[in-house]
């Protein structure tokens, strides 16, 4: 399956986890799979954080074929030779034009390649300008309320409605916040700690303590709430 319908959206948005090096080292490749059978996900950003990447390589390795036979993305944030090494679908960077345009040139189309981190209408823009395959408002490990980030949210709506390239919004650490993030109109939310360390505090995660029933209900929550795309303004 070719990457770009891997990570295609449907009649809304999509599902996407980040997983760190904590929620890496702690799940491994059955719980893995339980998860990603649990609802849809169009794909998993794997992130070093503060891993040295060669530990962080070896973490990854197995987890990425699991990914794969779901018939999911499995993208390499901050880690170029990871990716390639772990035969990854695509590679996740920052907000920086000058390496985002060396790594598209150097590995579009074999692997998606998509910035993360953008912070300003500017700077999204500017990396707009060079096509990648989407950009993320938010970082992998930035979701450290229940709620959404408001400048996450604001870039996202913004985008959603300006350009056709693709876009994920990070949902904050408690499960319902990808109701707020969905409504952006962006075609990917993104949920990481709600998952794999949720926030004890969320009235949903009492009640889905497992990180594959947790999946379950963002899906149910997205079926739900998420504005269908073609009711979605122009």
């Amino acid at each position: 399956m070719a990457p770009e319908t891997i990570i295609e959206p449907t009649t809304r948005c999509r599902l996407i986890l980040c997983m760190g090096p904590q929620a890496i080292e702690n799940c491994d490749a059955a719980q893995l799979k339980d998860i990603l059978n649990a609802g849809d996900v169009a794909s998993v950003i794997f992130y070093p954080q503060d891993r040295d990447e060669s530990v962080f390589q070896k973490a990854v390795e197995p987890l990425v074929p699991v990914v794969q036979s779901a018939g999911v993305a499995a993208i390499i944030a901050d880690a170029t030779r990871t990716a390639g090494r772990v035969g990854a679908d695509g590679l996740q960077l920052g907000q920086d034009p000058g390496e985002l345009t060396e790594a598209i040139e150097k590995f579009s189309p074999a692997l998606m390649v998509g910035a993360a981190n953008v912070k300003t209408r500017h700077n999204a823009l500017v990396l707009g300008e060079l096509q990648p395959d989407y950009l993320m408002f938010g970082k992998p490990g930035g979701d450290i309320r229940p709620e959404p980030h408001p400048k996450n949210l604001a870039l996202g709506q913004w985008w959603s409605t300006m350009v056709e390239i693709p876009c994920i919004v990070l949902a904050g650490n408690a499960v319902e916040s990808v109701v707020e993030a969905a409504q952006t109109g962006s075609e990917f939310v993104a949920l990481g700690h709600a998952i794999f360390a949720p926030n004890d505090n969320a009235k949903i995660d009492k009640n889905h303590r497992s990180a594959a029933q947790r999946v379950q209900a963002a899906n149910q929550l997205l079926d739900e709430h998420a504005p269908p795309f073609e009711l979605l303004p122009e």
